[in-house]
C-alpha cells in the first residue's frame, strides 16, 4: 500500500500564505505515521557582496537571517499545535533551491515533496527553467505541486495514462501510475478516474499515401487504445464509466477533463527528460501544470 510517511514541504520565502503547508498536513492527516519536514530556502547575494565585512562576521549575519526565518516558520506552524503530526524545520542558505531540495530529499529519504506551484508566463515556461520545472525533471520522489482548489472528500481523482506503448517499462509505469491514484482515491472516498489521449491522424500520412484512409487509420488507433485502457480497468477494478478516451494531445486533453470530471487532483507521470529537447519544449508534465486549476501528482518511474 502506497503510503507517504516522510514529507518535504517546500515554503515561499516570500509568500504570506503557504497552501503547500495546508496540503502536507492533510496529505499527513490521512497516514497512521507521518512526519513533515517544513523546508525553506533563502539567498541574499547583498550578503556575499559585504566586503566591508569579514567572512567570519558574514557567516554570523547569514546564520541571523536563518533563525530568523527558523523563527518565522515556527509562527506558521501555530494553527497545527494540536496535529498528531510530528515536525520538523530546515532553513539552509542555497543559491539554487532545486539543488537544496533534492540534497534534502535524498538526506532526508521523504517520499514525497509538496510545494505551491504559480502560474508562469508563456515566455518563463519556454525560455527559464524555474524550481517546479527542474524538481519535475530531477527529484527522485513524486511531487505535489499544490493551487488553491481544496481536496473534498468523496471527490474525484484523475490518473492520465499511456496506453499506446507496448513497451514493458510503460506498462509497469502506467500499473504504478494506477495503483497509487488508486490507493489516493481510496484515502479521500474519491472516485479514481483514467484518462488516455490517443494521436491525431498524421496530415502528411494521406498526402503521401494515395491509397491512405484516415478514416480506418484513426479507428485503428482507437480501438487499440480502448482495448488497452479496458485491461487496465479491468485489472484494477475500475467501472467503465469512469475511462476517458480522447483524441489529441496529451498536453491538452487532460485538462479538459480535468475540468469535466470537477477533479480535485490530477496524477501523472513525468519521464524527467532533460536537456536542450526539455528546455526548450518541456515534457507532457510541465505542459500541462500549467493548464490545470486543481492539484497535480507527478511520478516518476521507479527505473
Amino acid at each position: 500500500m502506497i503510503k507517504y510517511q516522510h514529507i518535504l514541504v517546500v515554503l515561499d520565502p516570500l509568500a504570506e500564505v503557504q497552501p503547500a503547508l495546508h496540503r502536507a498536513v492533510s496529505v499527513a492527516a490521512l497516514q497512521e505515521h507521518a512526519d513533515i519536514t517544513v523546508f525553506m530556502a533563502i539567498y541574499d547575494f547583498s550578503y556575499e557582496m559585504t566586503s566591508m565585512l569579514s567572512s567570519t562576521e558574514r557567516d554570523e549575519m547569514r546564520e541571523g537571517v536563518l533563525q530568523g526565518r527558523e523563527e518565522w516558520l515556527k509562527t506558521l506552524l501555530t494553527p497545527y499545535e494540536n496535529s498528531k503530526v510530528k515536525f520538523n524545520l530546515k532553513v539552509v542558505w542555497h543559491s539554487r533551491p532545486f539543488e537544496a531540495i533534492i540534497q534534502q530529499v535524498q538526506d532526508g529519504q521523504h517520499d514525497l515533496v509538496v510545494k505551491s506551484t504559480h502560474k508562469h508566463s508563456l515566455i518563463q515556461s519556454f525560455i527559464f527553467t524555474p524550481t517546479d520545472w527542474h524538481l519535475l525533471r530531477k527529484c527522485p520522489c513524486p511531487v505535489l505541486l499544490v493551487k488553491e482548489q481544496d481536496w473534498p472528500m468523496g471527490g474525484n481523482v484523475l490518473a492520465a495514462i499511456n496506453c499506446g506503448s507496448d513497451d514493458k517499462e510503460q506498462d509497469a509505469f502506467n500499473n504504478k501510475i494506477i495503483g497509487e491514484s488508486a490507493e489516493v482515491a481510496r484515502l479521500l472516498s474519491a472516485k479514481l478516474h483514467l484518462i488516455n489521449a490517443y494521436p491525431i491522424t498524421p496530415v502528411n500520412m494521406a498526402l503521401e499515401l494515395p491509397d491512405f484512409d484516415p478514416n480506418v487509420y484513426n479507428a485503428a488507433v482507437k480501438r487499440h487504445h480502448e482495448r488497452a485502457l479496458y485491461e487496465y480497468a479491468v485489472r484494477f477494478d475500475l467501472e467503465t464509466s469512469s475511462l476517458h478516451l480522447e483524441e489529441g494531445l496529451a498536453e491538452e486533453v487532460i485538462p479538459i477533463c480535468a475540468d469535466k470530471t470537477n477533479a480535485s487532483l490530477v496524477i501523472l507521470g513525468s519521464a524527467g527528460r532533460t536537456g536542450f529537447s526539455a528546455a526548450l519544449l518541456g515534457n507532457t508534465a510541465e505542459q500541462v501544470v500549467d493548464k490545470l486549476s486543481c492539484d497535480v501528482l507527478v511520478l516518476r518511474p521507479d527505473a
